[in-house]
């Protein structure tokens, strides 16, 4: 019999006292322990329990009992750090095992900050005091195509108005002072538009306030262009003196002239033309002059040629010369100072300045300029005078000798240390020239004469922002065309910067009349608000001011007419852009916001995000909404199927956006969809029936047709050269005289669409004798909403339509105000336009880049390979004159541009280098509604096939049907029509 259990518990018979097999001797053994032990015990009660365990502790402790939950293993914190220390406690699975109880301070590098920003020449106090002077005040956007030197530009500025520190900084390597974010910093390009606002001192020596904006020179970031512009009274435009005129200059002017902006030109990179083509002074002055005659062909085509017309003349002061990076800069008329106060010769700074520039010959003999060359021959006098003694510098200081060079720098009275002599090359030259030719004072001195201050500027800014009416003298208008710090108060929101912990934005605004206060509530008007509509509305505290300088800012009570100011507190109901207006106005006027930015880029190419844990969502979300703001140009919707989309200009645009995304505003890993761009819908006939559409409650009827807007209308519409605000005739006129419409239909122009500047046309080509005027007058709004919503969402695959006109030929409005509401009209013109859309010969459009490459002349062909493969051509190529460069145009579908710049490279050793930017948009070949084509997997299509695959495509991507579903659009009535009319 076992005697244990499974567990091994004793489960056998019951034992005797001595059954345990232990001898007598041990059992008197424990009987005389256990007597000793009760002796002891009753000793220790007669003396008392309290003392005697004292006594026992103290005397035996390692003999006394602990239980385990109260024994010490460890220190506690009091021990280890004294008396008052906190202990937190956290009981098991409070939070998740891979989040600490205390988390770490994270810190964001969204801006490079300086531990010892550099210190104005100036002080805060005297900046500060010219900031409330408009009269004192000019700000200018420096503008220009990629590396063409804006940054270098603004370098040279800040070091002459601020004291930067050189320590521990290579003297070889740019400052990029501009660049603040650490991305700009690391790929050396600028990504975002950064202000700064200077005291420099003009030629006089008397100071002059700054308001700069430098802008970046990629064409993916134009939209930062925009916003700088809707800021500036003045554009600063940099040109390479050797690449000229690029497809970013040329965009700029025509930016600048739709604004009616005047401009500055700044030669810069007058080095290349020394030290890179080593061209001879005579031929870099034919170089140069090329350049100034390419800017202002592009000049008079985009302002129109006339007296006001900002062409860029050095004789005149528009034009300055100088290198951003050797930090020198001058102006004829400052060079012309220069040789007055250098050969201590008295003579007119202004007159000897208009003879340094053109055709102008120096006879030595007569001592005189004459158009024709002296007998002998002869060169120019600006290669005489300006690049001779230029070369001449940079000729000796290259060749390191110091006796030669020290002689140079004798001719213009310039001393330099012998230590100094012993620099590199580089900061030998720069040292130099900024002793002779100064600083930035010559840039200054042409900014000064040619660009208005904020008050002069203030009318041309609201005559080209302001949505409300101009022509009617009211207060507000009022002060803001005279920049009145005492009037109402208007405020114009043009960009937001995040805060360092990307939590909140700060707004970057102009204030046009009025001061505004730290600590004051306001009301943000949106970009959607009117005076009729007052949604788009919110009440905000301006919590604190600053003036913006890149690094740092200069915190301020108030802001008053036509300065630059950063407010805090106003951005929760701000997306792009806003109007700040007082929270209760005095006078009862309806206060109106500034329009929309208007950009010259289209967001075509759209990427689809998804959080790669889907309980992240709610955080990608309040990312996505950061985006928004903080690229002008940036789109995020979501698709009905559910995915998330972001739609920018171009690649770089969308990298710099996911990398914003997943690190600054939602911090989770992010999954991103291959690239696509959006299409459009258009027809390229008439519709083939009069289409028509019934009321659900079958008392109204609206009847239209569909067909081609004329060429080039919609390029009008979009910017802004019609607008259906300007009075009956005038509208009349424009179409009447330009696309030779007749007179009716130019008057019954009833809205554009998808917007108030869509590509689309409806028209009311109704007969008094045969409709009701008054009955379809009650129910237009609807119509229109209808027709605006249809042209928002086609029915080809949920993209805009464009390039449209719908004609409303007939109507049946019932007499019951009740049967002719919203929910009746708005759907049943969305369905009478879709219909006569679809019998229209709809077509599918793609947008179409233009692209611009450099390359040498041995790269062509691989270029013109690169492109055919990818279904583009080349609209031209030509050499750059003084170079061994080429410039090709070409025009490239988005869809195919994909990586396109990368394939470029590889194919020519990286030696060509191209931009592509949105240029128009073009029909996609093939019919999207034909249903014999097959698509076969994995097989490219052929061309007349593209249209049905890109439909259908894009119809599975959005969750749609394959097909388009005729019955959802179309009455039944009008298909049997349609299916009479196929029968005969």
């Amino acid at each position: 019999m076992d005697m244990y259990d499974e567990f091994g518990n004793y489960v056998g018979p019951e034992l005797d006292d001595d059954s345990d097999g232990g001898s007598g001797e041990d059992q008197d053994e424990d009987d005389a322990w256990m007597d000793q032990a009760e002796r002891e015990a009753d000793a220790r009660n007669a003396e008392g329990a309290g003392a005697m365990d004292v006594e026992e502790e103290e005397d035996n402790p390692e003999t006394a009992i602990v239980l385990a939950e109260d024994k010490k293993y460890y220190p506690s914190a009091e021990e280890v750090y004294g008396e008052g220390t906190e202990t937190l406690v956290m009981d098991e699975d409070a939070q998740p095992l891979e989040e600490p109880i205390i988390a770490p301070l994270k810190t964001k590098r969204v801006e490079v900050r300086d531990a010892n920003a550099p210190v104005m020449r100036v002080s805060e106090e005297y900046v500060l005091g010219m900031l409330s002077n408009p009269n004192l005040t000019r700000n200018v956007a420096v503008c220009g195509h990629l590396h063409h030197g804006k940054t270098s530009f603004m370098d040279m500025v800040v070091e002459q108005t601020h004291l930067v520190s050189t320590e521990g900084r290579d003297p070889e390597r740019q400052m990029r002072y501009m660049d603040n974010r650490q991305d700009e910093q690391d790929r050396e390009v600028s990504i975002k538009a950064t202000p700064l606002t200077v005291a420099m001192p003009a030629s006089s020596g008397k100071h002059l306030l700054f308001n700069f904006m430098d802008t970046p020179g990629h064409v993916n970031f134009s939209d930062e262009v925009t916003a700088s512009l809707r800021l500036a009274d003045a554009v600063l435009l940099v040109v390479d003196a050797v690449e000229g005129v690029m497809c970013v200059t040329e965009r700029v002017i025509k930016h600048a002239a739709r604004d009616r902006l005047p401009i500055v030109v700044f030669v810069n990179k007058m080095d290349r033309l020394i030290l890179e083509l080593k061209l001879p002074p005579a031929d870099a002055f034919h170089k140069i002059r090329h350049v100034l005659e390419e800017v202002n062909a592009v000049i008079e085509a985009a302002y129109g040629g006339g007296e006001d017309c900002p062409f860029a003349d050095p004789a005149k002061g528009t034009v300055c010369f100088g290198s951003a990076l050797y930090g020198w800069s001058f102006t004829l008329e400052s060079f012309a100072r220069l040789y007055a106060e250098r050969r201590g010769v008295e003579m007119d700074a202004k007159r000897f300045a208009k003879k340094l520039w053109g055709d102008w010959y120096f006879h030595a003999d007569a001592r005189a300029f004459r158009k024709k060359p002296p007998p002998g021959g002869g060169d120019r006098s600006f290669a005489q005078f300006v690049l001779e003694p230029l070369y001449k510098v940079y000729a000796q200081a290259v060749g390191e000798h110091p006796a030669s060079f020290a002689a140079v720098l004798a001719e213009f009275n310039v001393k330099l240390k012998p230590k100094e002599y012993k620099l590199n090359v580089k900061p030998l030259v720069r040292l130099a020239c900024r002793k002779i030719f100064g600083d930035a004072a010559g840039v200054a001195e042409a900014l000064k004469a040619h660009c208005p201050t904020a008050r002069e500027g203030a009318s041309a800014k609201v005559a080209a922002a302001y949505s409300g009416p101009t022509g009617v003298e009211s207060r507000a208008v009022a002060s803001m065309r005279a920049c009145d710090p005492s009037g109402p108060l208007r405020v114009m929101v043009a960009k937001l910067y995040p805060k360092d912990d990307c939590s909140a934005f700060d707004a970057l605004a102009r204030v046009m009349s009025g001061t505004i206060r730290a600590g004051q509530t306001v009301r943000v008007l949106g970009e959607a608000y009117s005076p009729d509509d007052e949604e788009d509305c919110a009440v905000a505290t301006v919590s604190a001011l600053w003036v913006y300088q890149t690094r740092y800012r200069i915190p301020v009570t108030h802001a008053s007419a036509g300065a630059w100011v950063l407010l805090e507190g106003v951005d929760a109901s701000v997306s792009k852009t806003a109007t700040i207006v007082e929270e209760f106005s005095a006078d009862r006027e309806d206060a109106h916001a500034f329009r929309p930015l208007r950009f010259d880029n289209q967001s075509v190419v759209k990427i689809a995000t998804e959080p790669l844990n889907p309980s992240d969502l709610p955080k990608m979300v309040e990312g996505l909404r950061a985006i928004n703001k903080s690229y002008p140009a940036a789109v995020t919707k979501v698709e009905e199927s559910g995915e998330h989309t972001i739609l920018g200009t171009g690649e770089m645009f969308l990298d710099s956006v996911m990398k914003d995304l997943r690190e600054l505003y939602s911090e989770v890993e992010v999954k991103v969809a291959d690239p696509v761009v959006t299409f459009a819908e258009t027809v390229v006939e008439t519709s083939s029936l009069k289409c028509f559409a019934e009321t659900p409650n079958k008392k109204n009827k609206l009847t239209m047709i569909a067909e081609p807007l004329d060429k080039g209308l919609a390029r009008d519409i979009e910017n802004g050269a019609v607008d259906l605000a300007w009075p009956k005739k005038r509208l009349g006129d424009f179409f009447q005289n330009k696309y030779d419409w007749d007179i009716l239909a130019a008057r019954s122009v009833w809205a554009f669409g998808p917007d108030a500047f869509g590509a689309n046309v409806l028209l009311d080509d109704t007969l008094p004798g045969e409709v009701d005027k008054a009955l379809l007058g009650a129910v237009k709004d609807s119509v229109v909403q209808g027709f605006q919503w249809g042209t928002r969402e086609g029915p080809l695959c949920d993209d805009p339509i464009r390039d449209v006109k719908f004609k409303l030929l007939d109507a049946v409005v019932a007499d019951a105000p009740a049967a002719r509401g919203g929910g009746q009209m708005i759907p049943t013109a969305r369905r009478a336009a879709y219909s006569a859309f679809l019998l229209a010969s709809p077509r599918l459009m793609e947008p179409v880049f233009a692209v611009e490459i450099q390359t040498p002349a041995d790269c062509m062909s691989a270029v013109y390979n690169v492109l055919s493969k990818r279904r583009g051509h080349v609209v031209a190529d030509a050499p750059k004159p003084g170079t061994p460069v080429y410039t090709v145009k070409a025009l490239l579908p988005a869809i195919e541009s994909f990586g396109f710049e990368t394939d470029l490279r590889f194919h020519t050793q990286g030696q060509a280098f191209g931009l592509s930017y949105f240029d128009h948009w073009a029909v996609v070949p093939g019919d999207p509604l034909d249903r014999s084509i097959v698509l076969r997997p994995l097989e490219p299509s052929p061309a007349q096939h593209l249209a049905r695959e890109f439909m259908v495509k894009t119809r599975r991507r959005k969750g749609m049907s394959e097909d388009v579903s005729v019955n959802k659009f179309f009455d039944d009535a009008l298909l049997v029509e349609l299916a009479e009319q196929e029968a005969t």
